[in-house]
């Protein structure tokens, strides 16, 4: 699976939020690495821009600095992340081949089983923000929903899974439920860039693209019950070509082996 990243990420402001939303077990650096290594896979934090101080994002996630500095430990180790000293210093993120490496070594390690189970949770908590989004949401947030989607691009697999991201997250804080946003952020933070892998392939990308404007226009429409059906749809085409990045994943592997 070859990386590429977007020349221009098209997120809105509830996505930069929601990255940094406190955590749910605010004790574990894994969970800062994890919510920050996803946030670069997904597009929300572009290439060498540069993250909040230690103590910033000890606030936002609502841990120990300690905890911070452990997690952004891990993602300098894993390539994601430098740390530069100086009056101009901080921790910068970094583009190359660790989304990629990241990615694969998740994606090897989880059965078909748990990816089916994944694909289910995730569509069900995002079935529910598009229906409350379209049940709550303004004339004109429903119109900035649709406009947001219509400027999207999709013209590569790293822009397409940045701004499918972003439009979950827009979409669950149109639900005006805290409850589901803090769900969304935590399914999207745990399976979103498995999930999204699937828009490698350029017909994946073709299909999303205009299932994320019916799915906005059902949203701007009032209509819950097709929001949350095409939300349904979006996942299990997802969730398809995920089974199928696995199983290439696994026949490289058996080759390799026998090697």
């Amino acid at each position: 699976m070859s990386e590429e990243r977007p020349t221009t990420a098209r997120v809105g402001p509830a996505a930069r939020e929601a990255i940094f939303a406190q955590l749910a077990d605010a004790g574990r650096a894994e969970q800062v690495a994890r919510r920050l290594t996803d946030a670069i896979i997904l597009g929300v934090l572009d290439d060498g821009e540069r993250l909040p101080s230690e103590t910033e994002l000890a606030r936002r996630f609502g841990v120990a600095v300690i905890t911070v500095r452990e997690g952004l430990g891990m993602l300098r180790d894993s390539g994601l992340v430098e740390t530069r000293r100086g009056r101009d210093g901080g921790s910068f993120v970094r583009s190359g081949t660790g989304h990629e490496n990241a990615l694969e070594a998740r994606l090897r390690t989880v059965s078909r089983v748990e990816l089916t189970d994944m694909a289910t949770y995730f569509a069900t908590i995002l079935g529910g923000c598009a229906e409350r989004a379209a049940a709550r949401a303004t004339d004109a947030e429903g119109d900035r929903l649709v406009a947001w989607v219509g400027e999207a691009s999709f013209d590569s697999a790293a822009s397409a899974r940045s701004n499918t991201g972003g439009f979950y997250l827009e979409m669950a804080v149109l639900s005006q439920s805290p409850r589901l946003v803090r769900e969304q952020i935590r399914a999207q933070a745990e399976y979103g860039p498995l999930l999204l892998l699937a828009l490698d392939d350029h017909a994946v990308r073709a299909s999303t693209a205009q299932g994320n404007h019916d799915i906005a226009t059902a949203v701007r429409a009032h209509d819950s019950d097709r929001a949350r059906a095409l939300v349904a749809a979006q996942l299990q085409t997802h969730s398809e070509g995920l089974l199928r990045a696995k199983d290439a994943l696994d026949r490289e592997g058996v080759r390799r082996a026998r090697r």
